[in-house]
């Protein structure tokens, strides 16, 4: 059962018996700023603001070529040194068993082993830099973390985009099909608020069955004095925008 489910039976258990109400502000229940993990130029933008986007839908992708190139320059490193790591193991084989017979010294065999060992550790590199090279390519296109509507487009195609200590947002997301609804108790109500409790939130004019997410921790600025924090989710099928005003009823 769907915690929406859940909240609806206990919003229609609860719905005649609110006691209070409060005047809540909507926000996005979850919002994020998407920036790609390497530079580039941006190559393409496939969607604007107000767009619904699937999880793992391409948003943006910056000029693969580069990366496309040292992937395969990759690839060939780790394909050559396959091919000696390969050798150096037919050439250890054959040496233990000349040193097995007694026609070579310890020293020989040890430095076939040797040869083997670097080998190995060559390819093992080689391998490592290519999985990099392979995270930097997918890491070229910016994808939806989850069922999302485009709140802010930041990017242009041609726009270069640098990777350094402070991220450069490109795209904003917030969260598809749930909004959240932000208000203020004082501090005698605070105590009796639990996670997860049903609520229920009016935005003009429509009731919606909702449930807690979290009751605040910390004091905040109130007109009244200090209050806490408040947020109520709620599911929604129509577009929503954040900063709309809304009442929260609690029983």
């Amino acid at each position: 059962m769907s915690k929406w489910v859940w909240a609806g039976i206990l919003w229609a258990a609860a719905t005649a018996a609110w006691a209070e109400s409060f005047p809540a502000t909507l926000q996005w229940s979850q919002r994020v700023e998407l920036s790609p993990r390497v530079s580039g130029i941006v190559r393409e933008v496939g969607v604007n603001v107000g767009d619904r986007v699937q999880k793992g839908r391409s948003l943006l992708t910056l000029d693969a070529a580069p990366y496309q190139a040292r992937v395969a320059e990759s690839r060939a490193v780790v394909a050559r040194f396959t091919e000696e790591t390969a050798e150096a193991r037919r050439d250890l084989a054959r040496t233990q068993e000349l040193y097995d017979r007694t026609v070579i010294s310890t020293s020989e065999l040890d430095q076939a082993k040797l040869r083997q060992a670097r080998a190995k550790a060559q390819l093992d590199g080689a391998q490592a830099r290519l999985a990099r090279e392979r995270q930097d390519l997918a890491d070229s296109a910016l994808r939806a973390p989850f069922d999302a509507v485009v709140v802010a487009r930041l990017a242009e195609p041609g726009q270069h985009v640098a990777v350094g200590l402070q991220p450069q947002p490109l795209l904003v997301l917030a969260k598809a099909g749930e909004m959240a609804a932000r208000f203020k108790v004082s501090a005698d109500r605070i105590g009796n608020l639990k996670a997860g409790q049903a609520v229920s939130v009016r935005v003009r004019q429509q009731e919606y069955p909702a449930i807690l997410k979290y009751p605040g921790l910390e004091p905040v600025a109130d007109k009244a004095g200090s209050a806490y924090e408040v947020e109520a989710v709620f599911a929604v099928k129509e577009l929503m925008r954040a900063g709309m005003a809304a009442t929260v009823r609690l029983p």
